[in-house]
């Protein structure tokens, strides 16, 4: 059973990440941005995700420091999109077994 407060921080974080992107492509779609800017505006979803898995460093459960080791390994290795599903799959995994 998923804690009705748990499923609304994820609606709204996954809310928030998808403002960001729909918000900075509708008000910047018709200028030039600066490297610097443009570095920015790549980093903002990162920065989000990073808010959800660093209260996980402070845990006591090992599934969840497990975790972050297999999500940080795979981020040297693969893109965004593959890391976030690997650290979601390899999380859930220990979580089940080890509790």
């Amino acid at each position: 059973m998923v804690d009705p407060l748990v499923l609304l921080t994820i609606v709204l974080m996954a809310s928030v990440t998808y403002a960001t992107r729909i918000g900075g492509y509708l008000l910047l779609r018709n200028r030039t941005l600066s490297p610097r800017a443009t570095a920015v505006m790549e980093a903002a979803p990162g920065c989000v995700l990073i808010s959800v898995i660093a209260p996980n460093f402070v845990a006591n459960n090992p599934a969840d420091l497990i975790g972050i080791a297999v999500t940080l390994l795979a981020a040297t290795r693969f893109s965004m999109l593959p890391t976030v599903a690997i650290g979601v799959i390899a999380t859930g995994l220990l979580r089940h077994f080890l509790g």
